[in-house]
């Protein structure tokens, strides 16, 4: 598997820790009250639409207009939104250093909202260490919408055939799958020591 020459990372939970729940465990002594919460009040598929490019501020009024008796807590989701990203995955991050150092070309394509995305690369500037980086609120689109990894390529001028890519979800996978790239779930940076030593890229 010698042919892969390029790596190409998601952010959230591959490089950098997010966890709703840690914020709103300040909310909610119940885990399932939280979750619940995390469920129907401030959904995935809410989210997911400020990391395709709606504003923020957006987000959170039609949340407010629609759930009003949960003002705070929907509030929170912006004004304490660092809350639910404690640091970054320091083993994750050592591997990065360990492949750009022997002058592997590294990339990232990651569903994030425009103004978070802006405030972790002040936060974390490891995250900016990239020949490339695709944000899917920049660009209107979501992993793993087929689209998102052909700008990558396309962008880049790189051969599907040569890149691997890293998500910790595994529809995100399948999607570079799909378009032809080499792909490995994310559950370790000890597990991706392992995964990128068998596609020829060893971090020993």
């Amino acid at each position: 598997m010698s042919g892969i020459t390029n790596v190409v990372f998601d952010i959230g939970n591959v490089l950098l820790r997010y966890d709703p729940r840690l914020l709103y465990a300040t909310f909610f002594a119940d885990p399932a009250k939280r979750d619940w919460f995390l469920e129907e009040i401030v959904s995935d598929a809410w989210n997911r639409e400020m990391d395709r490019g709606r504003p923020f501020a957006e987000g959170i009024a039609e949340r407010v207009a629609l759930h009003p008796e949960w003002e705070t807590e929907i509030r929170a989701w912006d004004e304490r939104w660092h809350e639910m990203v404690p640091g970054l995955i320091e083993g994750t991050v050592a591997l990065h250093a360990r492949l750009r150092s022997r002058g592997v070309p590294l990339y990232t394509i990651t569903n994030f909202s425009a103004e978070k995305y802006a405030a972790v690369l002040v936060r974390f500037p490891v995250l900016g260490a990239f020949i490339d980086t695709v944000v899917s609120a920049h660009e209107r689109l979501l992993k793993p919408d087929p689209a998102i990894y052909r700008l990558l390529l396309e962008r880049n001028r790189l051969d599907p055939a040569t890149c691997l890519f890293i998500d910790d979800t595994l529809a995100n996978v399948d999607g570079a799958r799909a378009v032809g790239m080499a792909a490995v779930h994310f559950v370790s940076p000890e597990q991706l020591a392992l995964d990128l030593a068998a596609h020829g890229l060893p971090v020993d």
